[in-house]
């Protein structure tokens, strides 16, 4: 969506190689989510009748030879595209809890992108995707609390406290989700998940922690009720 995760440097080009190829990615992909996100039926159907066999023939690809790691990511996909339509037709504050979700996610992403790759220092998962650090994580959820805080400011809605919180545990389920693909591309002995988008890879490789914090939050809501975010 916006820019990746965070990765310590791994080749030339320095830091931020490939930082405009993903910035311009975005720019095109942001807005037009957030269109089909604001304006709601039909145009986020029609995103996600879109984006759902595409995941699904991601994850064949990353879990060939593991039917039932298979049927898994299947479901795990499939019930974040439906925490996504049901969470955006809510009566009540649906817009604005997608696009909460959205801001928190991104705003995880750009946090650990540049705070992992200043500062370095120890990995995350080595084992699982090396490039990850844990300054990168802090600073994903550093950023997602103030997303989650300025986004609850912007709707009039929720304590400020408590919404900081919330985005900094959305973070680190985000990451937990990106995580989890890249134990399946490692599995898979792939890099990306695919060639869909322009710097970025696959679409799980842009979606991988928003299907995460999709399933949560849609559970979350489901179990607690309330409006937004569930209170």
């Amino acid at each position: 969506m916006v820019v990746s995760e965070a990765e310590l440097p791994t080749g030339g080009g320095g830091r931020f190689a490939g930082l405009v190829l993903r910035l311009l990615s975005a720019v095109v992909l942001g807005p037009l989510l957030l269109a089909a996100v604001w304006y709601g039926y039909p145009w986020i159907d029609l995103v996600a009748a879109l984006a759902t066999p595409v995941m699904i023939f991601e994850w064949t690809r990353l879990t060939r030879g593991a039917p039932l790691l298979r049927a898994l990511a299947w479901l795990y996909t499939l019930a974040a595209v439906v925490a996504l339509l049901w969470l955006r037709h809510q009566p009540a504050l649906g817009r604005e809890t997608l696009i909460w979700i959205l801001v928190c996610i991104w705003a995880t992403d750009i946090g650990a992108y540049f705070v992992g790759r200043a500062a370095g220092g120890a990995r995350l998962a080595p084992r699982i995707s090396p490039g990850k650090t844990w300054s990168g994580l802090i600073g994903g959820m550093a950023w997602a609390a103030l997303a989650s805080a300025a986004a609850g400011y912007a709707f009039g809605l929720g304590e400020t406290v408590s919404l900081a919180l919330i985005g900094a545990g959305l973070a680190v389920i985000g990451q937990a989700g990106d995580l989890l693909e890249s134990a399946a591309k490692r599995r898979a002995g792939v890099k990306d998940s695919g060639r869909l988008i322009p710097g970025h890879g696959g679409l799980l490789d842009r979606v991988d922690g928003l299907i995460a914090v999709l399933v949560v939050v849609g559970l979350a809501r489901l179990v607690m009720g309330g409006t937004w975010p569930w209170t």
